[in-house]
């Protein structure tokens, strides 16, 4: 049998997530829902829940203005411009970090909770970001990438 490689599974979990991610953006713009607005809310007859007081800067920042799904969506691009990659990002230091992989899916997953759309984004986030988590424990790197330090051209 092989060796199982966790930058590899992360990576396919992480570009699942942010296609998620974006998706669940977009459809965030059209109808958009606080996700944890029953955390505190009153259940009225007429009307159903109504969110609490303490929730009104989310509703303000995914219901009347969607900054939180706009900005789960330049995450989700900026994650799969690395994952995919693109080839004149190659060249660089920040393709051949997984660290920052894992910052940036961190904030992802932070955003993607927040709305009702992105909640299973936020779950395969959390995974990709353990299984990155994993791989830099386990002192792997990526092969391609050391290969291309560099050079930059396509691939």
């Amino acid at each position: 049998m092989g060796k199982f490689v966790w930058h590899q599974f992360s990576r396919f979990v992480s570009i699942t997530a942010s296609i998620y991610a974006i998706w669940a953006s977009f459809y965030g713009l059209f109808y958009r829902k606080f996700f944890w607005d029953f955390v505190g809310g009153t259940l009225r007859d007429p009307g159903g829940l109504q969110p609490s007081k303490n929730a009104a800067l989310f509703i303000m920042l995914i219901v009347r203005v969607p900054l939180v799904q706009i900005f789960a969506m330049i995450f989700g691009f900026m994650i799969l411009a690395l994952e995919m990659p693109l080839p004149l990002l190659k060249q660089y230091a920040f393709y051949r970090s997984l660290v920052l992989r894992v910052v940036l899916l961190l904030f992802q997953a932070f955003l993607t909770v927040l709305f009702y759309q992105g909640t299973n984004a936020a779950l395969w986030s959390v995974i990709a970001f353990l299984g990155y988590i994993r791989a830099i424990g386990l002192g792997e790197l990526m092969q391609e990438a050391s290969q291309n330090r560099g050079k930059g051209g396509t691939a």
